[in-house]
């Protein structure tokens, strides 16, 4: 299940992947780092040790004011050795896949986050409900947005709040764009154009590129951030959508989308455009108003990010996004208020996706939702 370090891995951290979120929160002066005060820290249990939550997450959760690392699942023992030396976690901590549920008896364990294949976001959200906890999952949310409704529906049945790993709704140049865009700083939105992708050259067996454990390929694991984009810039739901795509490693990519180009349509027909590959190296957002641009360059990666205003640099720091996204969500959790990004969040991005392969098979445009 391993992805080539050279080019995901890299790639990601160094310019390319990210997210946003619809509603503008908390005011960028506080980064989204504040600590939720006095109170007891929030036990995080990391469910996959893979890449992201090894390079990530793990490094993250020692950054965090409002959560720690407090337990961990795998299915490799190795792992949870080496985990266990390098966190400190105790051994009634540690999980397998096959006993996870013996977690709803362990109090040190507050939220559960799901770092797994996209196959199996949807299982392991729903048992972490049912067993009390409270699940931030990562994007993409689940296989469709079929799948995403029955994860919002088992968290609210359970009384658990539902999160998805959108940490570029807590990161500041991405929060700036929310700002112009929603706020019309510049006059009106007049065009959006933005890519995010990278050219895959891991293993040609990795489960991101079946079908069936990763849903697609560019679109899901890249595009999703391109959508994300668009959507929280203007703050407003696309209705339709139009694609194509190319496939110029056909014996590669056999089951999954390597490069998709789609248009978004918006109440009263503003159209927008995006792209997704597993074949370009793409990170970008542009932004033109009436009055005035702005752009982020790259736009989506773990850190690095730059974007500019009327051709004037951003004066943002980069921050640990993932540390400001998880101390968000337990001050939320903490303080009984909604998270900005909730499981609704991530559906929406699904219908879009679910539109997107829809155009592709009937070569039309497809109503969303």
């Amino acid at each position: 299940m391993a992805i080539s370090k050279f080019s995901r891995r890299r790639f990601i951290k160094t310019g390319s992947v990210a997210v946003g979120a619809l509603t503008l929160g908390p005011a960028l002066s506080a980064l989204a780092m504040a600590s939720s005060g006095p109170g007891k820290k929030l036990g995080v249990a990391l469910v996959g040790l893979g890449y992201y939550s090894f390079g990530q997450l793990g490094p993250a959760l020692l950054h965090t004011g409002n959560c720690y690392l407090a337990g961990i699942v795998t299915g490799t023992p190795s792992k949870a050795v080496d985990w266990a030396k390098r966190y400190n976690i105790p051994q009634k901590n540690i999980y397998n896949y096959q006993n996870f549920d013996e977690i709803a008896a362990n109090p040190d364990i507050d939220i559960v986050y799901v770092v797994l294949p996209v196959f199996m976001h949807k299982e392991f959200t729903i048992r972490a409900a049912k067993a009390g906890k409270h699940v931030i999952c990562e994007k993409p949310m689940a296989l469709n947005a079929g799948e995403c409704k029955e994860m919002i529906a088992a968290c609210k049945k359970a009384g658990r709040m539902l999160s998805i790993g959108y940490r570029l709704h807590f990161e500041p140049h991405n929060m700036e764009v929310m700002r112009l865009g929603q706020q019309h700083i510049f006059g009106k939105v007049t065009n959006i154009d933005t890519g995010n992708g990278f050219t895959y050259r891991g293993d040609p067996n990795a489960w991101r590129l079946k079908k069936a454990l990763a849903g697609g390929g560019g679109l899901m694991d890249m595009g999703i951030y391109s959508i994300q984009g668009t959507r929280y810039t203007l703050g407003q739901e696309p209705i339709a959508v139009k694609a194509t795509q190319e496939k110029t490693r056909p014996e590669f990519f056999k089951e999954v989308d390597e490069t998709i180009f789609w248009e978004l349509e918006f109440p009263g027909g503003f159209k927008t455009t995006g792209k997704s590959s597993y074949n370009h190296d793409w990170s970008y957002l542009k932004v033109e108003e009436e009055h005035g641009k702005f752009e982020l360059g790259p736009a989506y990666g773990y850190g690095g990010i730059d974007g500019s205003v009327n051709g004037k640099q951003m004066p943002y720091p980069q921050i640990v996004q993932q540390a400001a996204q998880m101390d968000d969500f337990a001050n939320c959790i903490t303080q009984n208020k909604p998270t900005r990004v909730p499981g609704e969040e991530g559906l929406k991005d699904m219908k879009v996706v679910d539109a997107i392969y829809k155009s592709l098979d009937s070569g039309k445009w497809e109503k969303i939702g």
